[in-house]
This record gives structure tokens, sequence and C-alpha cells, in this order.
């Protein structure tokens, strides 16, 4: 039997034999595509290829790569588990031509892999082409020799793609297999195609026209090719077998899951089996590329998959979390074709164990919801959209995973009424995620960067240069000349350091041959590799080709650089000692600070953030010699750097590493990073973190600072507590003591005083004209107004004021920065008379409140007008002289 990492194996050095280079997968989260919420075909890390936006550097390429379509239109989510071929995560193999080679050999490869290679039987064979391409159905006739009924035209845009409105298109061809007249379902463009014995296992795609915006086209000047097969669907065929859960990567994660579950994947069980072996991929994939679950984007979506593969586990017996324990199988499967998932192994370990808590916790609260709301309903009834946003919005239960437990009970969701009501919900402040990929960048900096090329960077040797300026941007246009206002200067080459990686760009100036001088506020880097210099021009005017000298703020430089090499140790410390699944989720590197936020499921303790400081501050004192290296991404992985999940990385990259670990046998930090750093750790200086704080589930972040910054902050501390030492007249190192002593005493004052206070309160004259308890309609009552007494203390005074009457009620409204806090108690051979509850409400309508509760015989209120609290008395009065 070929394995599926054979198959996979097997494509690839097939188009490496034909001249294509191999490419590995990009990651999951689209680059510079506002369009897509995940990578969720082979093309979509060569769009920009494809629409001139960047050139490739080869004109053929093969991959396979990873995808996920579990959000937006392309949302498999629903069927996953109870169909043959649907998934959330999938991997798409493909071939790809970048105006090299066109539809005659395109055709000719596919038919010679399909039917050489992989062995499959032509009579099995069929394909399609778009009705209107004779010259595709030519080609199929003349290389694969199939007759005119296995060449089946297309008049729909199913076989006729296009990247959107406008822009790059072409018919598309696509081969079927068939599995026999003993399944059920008929050939392409027939009424019966939906059926499953005609499958589509590869498609090719033409690409020749260029869609105008009148709706024309025009012949693309260089056409090309992009295909894509889905491994799963071809690996199902050339292992003898129909179904893609039957395949031998699925049958060992499920294997697993029946050891974890110990359970057997069988009759009614088994869809959750296949659920939570599709979810497992999707969500440790997703988490290796960076993303992290959340309430909003990419984060939601990743926590709707994993909490639907949650759900399938408690179906299946799990009362504590057991998803996590399926990690090692997945990457026993799959970590020799996509190795980020071994460097992510403890952070998806962490990640799912640390959800499925979080969302058993939930679990029994939704389901008993879910269960009352559904109680009365009938087979084939809907559940009422704001009840199924309830338990999205309180229990975390997204719509499909609700969807998914009421399919087995009969029952639907209506989706419009839950639509309503997350549409409300927005409305009201509570906006979920908006937009579903990163900025994209514009047009004018891929033309320029095809044109120009990247520019070249001098900042790690230098702060000073000379260039040559190339292009000017203002206001989102090139323009020949700037002579006033903000623009963006592009040079051929620069010592300023463009925003990546988290460190902000360089500060400086740009002085011009002509005496132009321009002020530079920040870099930016355009189109993966242009640094555009931001700022305003101070005199002169600018023009393309002028020569200038570049200068960067060399005092900024030097504390961005020393913030920057702290974030590598830090994390490092974190990951010494959090442990191995702590990575970065972010950072922000400024001359004043730093900010990182890391993957950890709960609040550090004082202990393990001043183990962390500790850790730093001695690689700092080691004052050792800090090393860039470039290298491949593979020899520097091999060698033990630490890479940041979801980056993608060129065929090169730099190395930095810092420090040496307490065996001293390794460095203590190594890590890929292109920014700029201090040549020894003891330029740093110093290592103080500020604060340490939750950002979202799952994810922490650290504010700290170096060098003078750090210093002039301890300082400030000093002198705070030096200052409180003065007023206190003892010594610094007493500080602490004493001010114990002083809280402790004070505590004692408060109780002391409290203690006078109810004293004071019980002994004083009652209100009104009697100095004892009044009595009315033979009840007795003790009422008074307490000025300062807390309304805490109430409490303690009804009671000890119904010991002292023996029989009667009480009524005590205390006043305190205006306010009224009422309380009244009822002896019990009252109760049969009156009511606590009733007397406050009473009281509480006077001093302006609502309400109130308790017990017949003690209940408490409030009100906002204690300058009326001798009317609160009154209303109880009035309430007893009409019983």
């Amino acid at each position: 039997m070929t394995s599926v990492s054979d198959i996979r194996k097997g494509f690839l050095s097939f188009f490496e034999g034909r001249g294509h280079e191999v490419k590995p997968s990009a990651p999951l989260v689209p680059e510079n595509d506002p369009s897509l919420l995940f990578v969720n075909a082979g093309m979509v890390p060569f769009k920009n290829i494809f629409t001139g936006a960047e050139k490739p550097t080869s004109p053929r390429a093969t991959t396979s790569q990873k995808c996920v379509r579990a959000g937006g239109k392309h949302n498999d989510l629903d069927n996953v588990g109870y169909t043959a071929r649907h998934h959330t995560f999938f991997e798409m193999l493909g071939n790809f031509s970048f105006g090299d080679y066109f539809k005659e050999e395109a055709i000719k490869q596919a038919w010679d892999l399909v039917t050489g290679d992989f062995g499959l039987a032509k009579d099995k064979l069929l394909v399609t082409v778009y009705a209107e391409d004779d010259e595709a159905a030519t080609l199929w006739k003349k290389i694969a020799g199939l007759s005119d009924d296995k060449i089946i035209r297309i008049a729909t845009s199913d076989n006729f793609w296009s990247m959107g409105d406008t822009g790059p298109c072409g018919p598309c061809s696509e081969i079927f297999y068939d599995h026999g007249p003993d399944i059920w379902g008929g050939p392409p463009g027939s009424p019966e195609e939906d059926g499953d014995r005609f499958i589509e296992i590869w498609n090719l795609v033409f690409m020749q026209f260029n869609q105008l915006a009148d709706g024309t086209r025009e012949n693309l000047p260089k056409p090309s090719i992009d295909t894509g097969m889905g491994l799963e669907r071809i690996s199902t065929i050339l292992q003898g077998v129909h179904n893609n859960y039957d395949i031998d990567l699925f049958k060992s994660l499920i294997a697993a899951e029946e050891d974890v579950f110990s359970r057997k994947a069988a009759g009614d069980q088994l869809a959750s089996f296949r659920v939570i072996a599709d979810h497992l991929r999707s969500s440790a994939f997703l988490l290796a590329d960076g993303v992290m679950p959340s309430n909003e984007g990419r984060g939601y979506v990743l926590r709707r998959i994993m909490r639907r593969a949650m759900r399938h586990a408690h179906l299946l017996g799990a009362e504590e979390p057991k998803m996590h324990l399926l990690t090692p199988a997945l990457i026993t499967e799959m970590g020799e074709a996509f190795p980020e998932l071994k460097r992510a192994e403890a952070l998806i370990t962490a990640q799912l164990e640390q959800e499925e808590a979080r969302f058993q916790r939930t679990l029994g609260r939704g389901l008993a919801l879910l269960d009352d709301a559904t109680g009365a309903l009938k087979e084939g009834e809907a559940l009422p959209g704001e009840t199924a946003f309830k338990l999205y919005d309180t229990y975390g239960f997204p719509l499909d995973l609700t969807q998914d437990v009421l399919r087995g009970r009969g029952l639907t969701v209506d989706t419009d009424g839950f639509d309503t009501a997350m549409a409300e919900q927005r409305a009201s402040g509570k906006a979920n995620w908006k937009g579903s990929g990163d900025a994209s960048t514009g047009e004018i900096w891929h033309e320029l960067v095809g044109r120009l090329g990247p520019t070249r960077f001098t900042g790690y040797d230098s702060t000073k240069g000379s260039g040559e300026v190339l292009a000017i941007v203002q206001n989102g246009a090139l323009v020949e000349a700037l002579s006033e206002g903000a623009g963006e200067i592009l040079m051929d080459e620069t010592p300023f350091y463009a925003e990546s990686g988290g460190q902000s760009g360089d500060h400086g100036e740009i002085i011009f041959a002509n005496g132009a001088a321009f002020k530079v506020t920040d870099v930016q880097k355009r189109a993966g590799s242009l640094h555009a210099h931001v700022g305003e021009l101070v005199s002169g005017t600018i023009s393309t080709g002028d020569q200038g000298e570049l200068s960067i703020d060399i005092e900024r430089r030097t504390s961005i650089k020393a913030n920057h090499s702290a974030t590598h140790l830090l994390h490092a410390a974190l990951r010494n000692v959090l442990g191995s699944h702590v990575t970065q989720k972010g950072s922000l590197v400024e001359a004043d600070r730093l900010r990182f936020d890391f993957s950890h499921g709960q609040p550090m303790t004082d202990a393990e953030i001043e183990a962390v400081e500790d850790q730093v501050n001695a690689i700092i004192r080691q004052n050792e010699d800090v090393s860039t290296r470039e290298m491949s991404p593979d020899q520097a992985i091999e060698e033990g750097a630490l890479a940041l999940f979801g980056e993608k990385y060129g065929d090169v990259v730099r190395v930095l590493t810092m420090g040496r670990s307490v065996d001293a046998e390794a460095h203590f930090s190594m890590e890929f990073c292109g920014g700029t750093h201090v040549n020894r750790t003891g330029d740093i200086a110093v290592f103080k973190i500020l604060s340490e704080s939750g950002v979202s589930a799952g994810i922490r972040r650290i504010e700290a600072t170096t060098g003078r910054t750090a210093f002039e902050y301890l300082r400030g501390q000093m002198a705070l507590g030096q200052a409180a030492a003065d007023r206190l007249k003892t010594p610094l190192s007493e500080l602490s003591n004493r001010v114990g002593a002083l809280l402790d005493q004070r505590k004692d004052l408060e109780k002391e005083l409290s203690e006078a206070k109810r004293q004071l309160a019980m002994a004083g004259p009652a209100s009104g004209p009697a100095q004892g308890p009044e009595e009315i309609n033979g009840i007795k009552l003790m009422a008074r107004v307490l000025q300062g007494v807390p309304a805490k203390d109430l409490r303690t005074l009804i009671d000890e004021a119904k010991q002292s009457i023996g029989s009667g009620v009480t009524v005590f409204i205390a006043v305190n920065d205006g306010k009224a806090a009422v309380a009244t108690g009822v002896t019990k051979d009252l109760l049969d008379k009156v009511s606590a509850v009733d007397l406050v409400k009473a009281a509480a309508g006077a001093v302006g409140g609502k309400g109130g509760g308790g017990r017949p015989d003690m209940a408490q209120a409030g009100g906002p007008d204690g300058d009326k609290a001798e009317d609160g008395l009154q209303a109880v009065r009035d309430l007893l002289s009409a019983l």
C-alpha cells in the first residue's frame, strides 16, 4: 500500500524532476491578502506572482500546501465527520508555471503522473473541459487518447476560474476517477453528478486571459498554470478505499483515539472519532502557525474547531481533557513533512489542554440550558435564534456546535434569529472581528519592488550612509519631486532599520547634495523588502535621482538595540521558568520600553517574575559577545535556533545567539531575528520588569525596560521609598516593618472606633420625643438615625437591639456621604403581625430607594437621600400605626 507520506513525496519528486522548484508550504495565515481568513487553496501564496506584483524565484514551482476551510464562504465545518471527503484541514498538491509552459505540457505532465507514477488505469479516468476550450479537448485526445465520451464539456463557471471580478482568469480541466457501477452517481454534468461514483482528483487551471472592468477579456502576455490535487482524495484511490477517513494517516490517528478514549471507532461513535481526527489536524496546524483561540477573527474560528472536537470527546466519555494526548500521534504522522509541528509540540499540547479544561467548565451549564430550551420542541422544529446566541455569548458554544448537538435530536436552529442577535450585540459595542486578512500592500510598492529590487540595508554595520533617491511617494501616489509636506522616500541603500519583527523603525535625517533636508520620523517595510523613509521635508526640494547622506539617531538606536536584545533573553528565561510551551505571540520594541506577549495559561507569580528577571540580568552580567550568523532555516533549526510560529522565512536567515546557559554547554538564547542588537550582553546594562498582565485567553504580556530608562525607574522607586521612610522617621531598611506595624495599628483603631459607634448608637437617645423605645399600636419600636456608622455594621446592631427590647421592632438608618443604608428587624413573637421586609421597603421608599430584601425577621435596603432619614423612620411608624 502507498502511504500518504509516499504519495506526497512522489508528487513533489515527479515535478522536481521536471524542473520545478519544490517550495515549502506557506503558513495558514495569508500574507498581504485582506480577502482571506486562511490559505484555502494551493495557489494563494503565489497570488502576487500571478498578478505580476511579485517576481518568482523560479518559473516553475511545486508544493504540498496546507489549507483550512472553516470560515467565510469556504466553510466545510458542518459536514466534517459525516461525509467521506469533507475536512477543515487538507493538503493541496500543486504544480505551477509562471509564464513558462502552458496547456500541452500541463496536460502531459498530469497524464504521465496519474497513469505512470501513480499507476491509475486509463479506463477509470475521464476529464472535463470548459465548453469553449477546443484546444484543451484536442490536447486530451492527442496526449491521453481519450475518446469524445471521456471528454466532457462543461459550460458553467465550474470549469472557468477567475481570481476576482477583474484580473487573471481562464478555463479549467478536471480529472475524474470512476469508482465503478457499484457506487451510485453519474459523470460530471449529469443529473446524478452529486453521487460518489465519479470523484474529481485534480483540477488544471489554464490562466490565459485578463478580465477587464468592462467585461471583456484580453490575452495574457505570459499564460500560466495553476493546478490542485487533494492529497487525501488521491490517497483514497491509491490505497483502494473510498472514504478519506480510511487512509493510513487517519487510521493511525483514530487508532490513537481508541487508546485515549478506551472506545472503539464503530457504530454511532464513528463520526465523533472522525471529527476529532480532522479537527486535531486543523487545531494543531493553526496553533503552530501562530493562531491562538480567542473570541474574534481567526482565533474564534480556531476555538470553534477545537470546541466542536471537544464536544465529541465529551460524547466519547471524556470527563477531563483528552485531546492534547493525541498530539504525539499527529506529529508521528505529519511531523517529518511539517517540522513546525514538532517545534510547536509543547505549545500545541498546552493550548489543547487549557482550552478543553476551560470548555468543560462551561459545557455542563450550556448543555443544561440547551436541554431546557429544547424540552418542548418536536422533531423538525427549530431552536430560537436568541437562545442559540445566548449559548454562544455566555457559554462559548459556537453556532455550529449547537447545530451539531441538535442534529442527533432531529432539531435545527433559527439561524436568522441568531444572526439578528449577533448584529444587535455588535451594534451595542461588542463588535466581533472586522476584516479577515493582513493589511494589503499598495500596488505602487509591488510595482517598485518588481522594477527596482529590494533596498540594500547597511544598518547592521553602520549608522551613516549615502544613497540615491529611487522613488518618492506622497499622498499614496508616485511623484517626481517633493517640494513641501510629508512623504516617503525610497533610497537604493540605507542604514535606517524599517519597522519589522516588533522593532520600531529608526529616526534621523537625510541631507541632500542640493541642500535639501528630510526629517525621518519612521521607516516602514513596503512590499516585503523596500525601506520607505517616512517623514517631513524640512527645506529645499527632493527629486528622483538626488544623492543624499543618511544619518540615524544613534542614541535612540542604541536604546532600541538594548531593548530588542533583552526581548530574546526574556523569551529564553520565560521558557526556562514557565516551560517550553511558552512562545512569543507579539512584541514591541521602542527606545524607552519593550513589550512582550507570550503564550501561558495563568498569571505569573511574584516568584516566577523574580526568577525571570534574575536569569536575564545574570546573562547581562556575563558580558559575552552577541553573535549573528546567516544560514539556511533548516540548518539554523538543526543547530537549535528557535523560530517564531507562523512566520515565513526566506532561503537565508539571521540567527542571533546570546549568553551561556548554566551548564555552559549551550547558548542561553538562539533565535531567528533580522533586527539590530547589542555587541555584548553587558551593553543592555540592566533589565527590569514593570508589569505582567493578561491580554486574552492563554496570552500574557510583560512590559519591561533596560539601560538608562531602567536605572531611572529604579532610582525613582528608591526615591519614593526614601521619602516614605523620612516621613515615618525610620531607616529605609526598616520601612516595610514600620508600615506593617502602622497598618496593624490602624486596623485595631478602626475596630475600636466601630465598636464605640455601635455602643453610642445603642446607648444614645431614640429618634423622636421619647428617650427609650416607642410603643405604637402595642408594639415596641427602637428607631434611630446613625451618623458615620458603616452600613456593614447595621446587621449586628439590629440583632443587639432585638435582644435589648425582648419583643418589638427595630429600625436603623445609617447616613454616610449623603446616602442612607436602612436595616429593620422584627422579633420572632411578632412575625405573624409584621414583616421586616415590608418595613424596610417603606423606609427605603422615603429615602429615594426602591425595593429591599431579606427575611421576615431581618431586612436591608438603601437610598440616595440621606437627608430624608427621619422621613424613613416616620414611614415605619406610619406602617405600624396602620396595623
